[in-house]
């Protein structure tokens, strides 16, 4: 029998990525708050622009993506030639590190990280190099003195996922400052528009041929389940992911409901102001339980246990009662649960589900 043949270095060093669970055995009502959507789903604007795309599914999408990235620019007040679309922000990912690592090159990332870092730096055959956190924030200094020869791409979250702190302007800019010729600083913006008075690093993206800035359609806009996302750079960084992208990895149905999302200001502001209000009864009520958690800029709050012994207890038990969160052990924190920010109800369903397990 012929053997198999042997993938390429790094790529048996990945470990599977493990998405938020969306049900539990003999349990119908679920609230799901793993995975940080949008409570209130798509706005209708986007529903009705995928349905009439969808008569024409047989139809390839277009190659460029011109209408959305029009769309992206003018909302944004950016330059629409250095917009650069792709499958959700992974995929924007992947293909930076496909584009400009490889082995013996190195990429930095914090040490609570989106787990996509590492695994497309190991899927390019590159090194990635965990750096530590301060008080579980980006520490700039630590990043910094990780840097190396062999350094091509340092990654960031902000706000971070998945403690949702947020590095502040001046210490993002020190960072693109302290890295040297040839080295790009990637801002990951997930999560941005949850954030009071930020852009996320377009601004920085605008101006320094060494930042790129990520998006992402699947959490404000409430477009997860179509795998949208986009880029902003420098010309010439947009150019090269634009020569190894598939041509046709956006559908039409993608395509017209993240245009229709991106121009519906109202719906976004709606869900923005929402997610400030929840959110803080969130950390209030889970500060009334005993669980303190860092002020969040996103839509999600990561809430501290005694140990991981508590943490796991009190999964379980939100569990059974149909209440799922994030046990976020992958990320390096067995002692914590990542919540998802509900709407009013939801909100009130996991504190109350918190406080029994508080009783029992």
């Amino acid at each position: 029998m012929n053997a198999a043949p042997t993938p390429q270095p790094g790529i048996m060093e990945i470990e599977l990525y493990q998405g938020g669970a969306s049900k539990v055995d003999g349990v119908t009502d679920i609230l799901k708050l793993s995975s940080n959507e949008n409570p209130y789903g798509a706005p209708e604007s986007a529903r009705i622009a995928a349905a009439e795309a969808a008569q024409v599914m047989h139809l390839y999408p277009n190659t460029d993506h011109a209408s959305l990235r029009a769309a992206i620019a003018e909302v944004h007040d950016l330059d629409p030639d250095r917009i650069v679309c792709g499958v959700g922000s992974d995929e924007i990912i992947h293909l930076l590190c496909q584009a400009y690592v490889g082995p013996g090159d190195e990429v930095l990332h914090t040490e609570h990280g989106f787990l996509m870092y590492a695994i497309s730096a190991r899927a390019a055959g590159a090194t990635p190099v965990k750096v530590p956190e301060r008080d579980r924030t980006v520490d700039v200094d630590a990043l910094l003195a990780g840097v190396t020869e062999a350094t091509r791409l340092v990654f960031i979250a902000n706000p971070a996922n998945p403690t949702g702190t947020l590095l502040n302007g001046q210490d993002v800019v020190r960072l693109a400052d302290g890295l040297p010729d040839g080295c790009l600083l990637v801002l990951d913006g997930a999560y941005a528009e949850f954030a009071d008075d930020f852009d996320g690093g377009l601004g920085l993206a605008q101006h320094r041929e060494n930042v790129f800035a990520t998006r992402t359609f699947s959490k404000l806009y409430g477009l997860g389940g179509l795998r949208v996302g986009w880029g902003y750079g420098s010309r010439a960084v947009v150019d090269v992911l634009n020569r190894i992208r598939g041509p046709f990895n956006l559908s039409n149905v993608a395509l017209a409901a993240a245009e229709a999302a991106v121009r519906d200001r109202d719906f976004a502001a709606r869900c923005v102001a929402d997610n400030t209000v929840q959110r803080a009864r969130l950390r209030r009520g889970l500060a009334g339980l005993n669980l303190p958690s860092d002020l969040s800029a996103a839509n999600f709050v990561l809430a501290r246990f005694a140990d991981e012994a508590e943490a796991t207890s009190c999964d379980a038990f939100l569990k059974s009662r149909g209440v799922i969160v994030r046990h976020p052990k992958s990320y390096g924190f067995p002692d914590c649960l990542r919540i998802t920010v509900g709407d009013a109800a939801g909100v009130d369903r996991l504190l109350e589900g918190i406080a029994a397990w508080r009783e029992q």
